[in-house]
Parts: C-alpha cells; sequence; structure tokens
C-alpha cells in the first residue's frame, strides 16, 4: 500500500487508506492520531469563554444573560449527567426575575450552551447566528441571549420553562470525535419544560465549515423553526425532509 506522505487527498477526514510501515501505521498517522485524540480530550476539558461571547453578542446588539447547571464545575460535569440537565438555584431564580420583568413571554429562546465542545461554541455560534437572523426579516420575540455552562441538551427545558418560551435553540458543542473536534449542534424544542424525551426535540448535527455549513444549517433551522410554530411541535412528529421546501 501507498505511503500516507504520498497518498492523493480524500473527500472524507475518517481514517482510511492509511498505509502501513511493516505491520504497523505510518509514523505520521500514528503521530496525527496522538494530535487529534488530544484536541478531542481538550475540547471536553476546556471551560467555555464566556466573556469572548458576552463581547461577540454585544456588538451584536443583542442582550445576554449567564446561567450555568447545577454540576459545579467541570469535572463534576463530566462525571455526573443528571446536574447538567439542571438549573443552579441562583440560576434558576435570576430567570424568574428575568420573566418577571417581561411585558410578554418570549416566542423563541436562543441557548449558546458549551456542552462537550466548548471550542464547537466559541468558534461557530456566533456566524451561524449571523447567517440565522439574515434569514429573518421580521424577528420572532427574543428573549436574551443565553449564555449556558456546564450544560447538557436537557438544560435548555429547564431554561426554556423559567422563560416561558414557546421553542427553544440550543447551540450546543457536540461530543468531539478524532476527526472533528469542534462540531456543533442544533436542538429545537417546541413547549420546552422538564422531562422532554429527545423524540420531542429535532437537533441539526455537525454545524462547521468542514461539515454543515453555516447558511445550509442556518436555513434548515429556521424552516423547522417556521413549521414548528405552525404546527406547535417539534420532534419525530417534524419531519425535516417534510419541512425543507421543494
Amino acid at each position: 500500500m501507498p505511503s500516507s506522505l504520498n497518498r492523493q487527498p480524500l473527500t472524507t477526514t475518517a481514517r482510511i487508506a492509511l498505509g502501513r510501515t511493516g505491520d504497523a501505521v505510518p509514523l505520521a498517522e500514528h503521530l496525527r492520531f496522538q494530535l487529534d485524540h488530544a484536541m478531542a480530550r481538550d475540547a471536553v476539558h476546556a471551560a467555555l469563554d464566556v466573556p469572548m461571547l458576552e463581547r461577540g453578542l454585544h456588538e451584536r446588539r443583542l442582550r445576554s444573560i449567564t446561567v450555568r447547571s447545577a454540576a459545579r464545575d467541570r469535572s463534576e460535569y463530566l462525571r455526573r449527567p443528571d446536574l447538567g440537565r439542571k438549573l443552579s438555584a441562583d440560576s434558576q431564580e435570576a430567570l424568574r426575575e428575568l420573566s418577571s420583568q417581561q411585558a410578554s413571554p418570549p416566542q423563541l429562546a436562543i441557548i449558546l450552551a458549551d456542552g462537550l465542545s466548548a471550542l464547537a461554541v466559541e468558534r461557530h455560534a456566533l456566524p451561524l447566528l449571523d447567517t440565522l437572523r439574515l434569514l429573518n426579516p421580521e424577528p420572532w420575540p427574543l428573549a436574551p441571549i443565553l449564555l449556558a455552562t456546564n450544560a447538557r441538551v436537557a438544560l435548555g427545558d429547564a431554561i426554556g420553562e423559567a422563560l416561558n418560551a414557546r421553542i427553544t435553540v440550543m447551540l450546543l458543542g457536540e461530543r468531539p470525535g478524532l476527526s472533528s473536534p469542534d462540531s456543533l449542534g442544533a436542538y429545537l424544542t417546541w413547549n420546552p419544560r422538564p422531562g422532554r424525551a429527545d423524540s420531542e426535540r429535532n437537533c441539526i448535527s455537525n454545524i462547521r465549515p468542514a461539515g454543515l455549513h453555516y447558511d445550509q444549517a442556518a436555513k434548515r433551522i429556521f424552516v423547522l423553526l417556521t413549521q414548528a410554530r405552525s404546527r406547535q411541535l417539534t420532534g419525530v412528529l417534524l419531519k425535516e425532509s417534510l419541512a425543507l421546501p421543494k
């Protein structure tokens, strides 16, 4: 088999046709694997750069509020997935106070959450949000953008319920792979509340320039939002193939 150093570029980042040296993979591929593995581990353990996201949202004239899950730190978050699905007591109180100050409940709450890759949110959430806003000339009544730390997908249900939002869109860092430490996912949930099943959400995955590009992802999110508001549901009953334009 040809050496990996001389092979032609592939159309996939999957580890195929690596070549071999004797009964082992070439040294370059072994080192590349170790690097990718280290990047994936770093992405899981890294803390979200909240000030950077706050500055980006401020530049876009978007209000934001930071909340956190019941997990006290990153270590506990990784060991106790259940705590990542619950709001901390102070965050719960802050959202209740915010909700009481609003003249009417927001139709849409957008949440930027670290999940298992803070890197994904830091790199891709704001560009995706910019693209999504361009598609909507008549914006929905919107809650302040939520920045959520040590968050699992279901934390969006607690956030949405506290704000009495009709629908949430959570942009969350997905579990890193060996070729994608910065993959972003978008999770849409109609009538969010604790106890929602994953089958009651729609997910758009692998949002990043090397995967599903921002413009494609934003179009899919916008169409699903429109259909969700019309049909008042998300999940398995809202088929993306039916929602997308012909």
